[in-house]
């Protein structure tokens, strides 16, 4: 039987924001502490979007730089759903724009100025049926900084082997 269309339940998923993931940078919370997240959309050909949804691509080395009052995703892969299929002149790493406000654009344009702080892809994920990216401002981790992050996570594994034990 086909549900009825429900405004209150609608309201209710109103902040909903994230959904599958599809394409994730696992190192970037190894290498970089974030500051502040946005979620952005982003500029897709068609069999980008089926490549992505079929979880082919990569964030590794990827990065937002902010040109013209736009945001560009520069060096994400993402290969074609089909290589035969694909057009001739298709460039997997192509710079893709993002989709977003103008003050959140204003906000990574400070952030881009600023001595010590990037802006780094951590994922690309859908919500309701869209395909989105999470971008973040982050700072760069020293080695300090990773080996106390190792060691807050191992005795956080240790110390749920030992509750898990009994």
């Amino acid at each position: 039987m086909p549900t009825l269309y429900n405004k209150q339940a609608k309201n209710q998923n109103a902040g909903y924001t994230h959904g599958m993931t599809l394409v994730e940078y696992k190192k970037a919370s190894l290498k970089y502490a974030p500051l502040k997240s946005f979620a952005a959309g982003i500029e897709l050909m068609g069999h980008e979007v089926k490549s992505l949804r079929a979880k082919q691509g990569s964030l590794e080395g990827a990065r937002v730089v902010v040109r013209g009052g736009e945001a560009w995703l520069m060096g994400a892969t993402i290969p074609p759903y089909q290589a035969k299929n694909a057009p001739s002149n298709y460039d997997s790493e192509r710079s893709r724009r993002l989709l977003l406000a103008k003050h959140e654009i204003a906000e990574l344009t400070d952030a881009e100025g600023k001595k010590g702080l990037t802006i780094v892809p951590f994922e690309v994920y859908t919500d309701h049926g869209l395909i989105k990216i999470r971008v973040s401002i982050v700072r760069g981790k020293g080695k300090r900084d990773r080996r106390e992050d190792l060691k807050k996570r191992e005795a956080y594994k240790e110390a749920a082997r030992v509750l898990k034990r009994g």
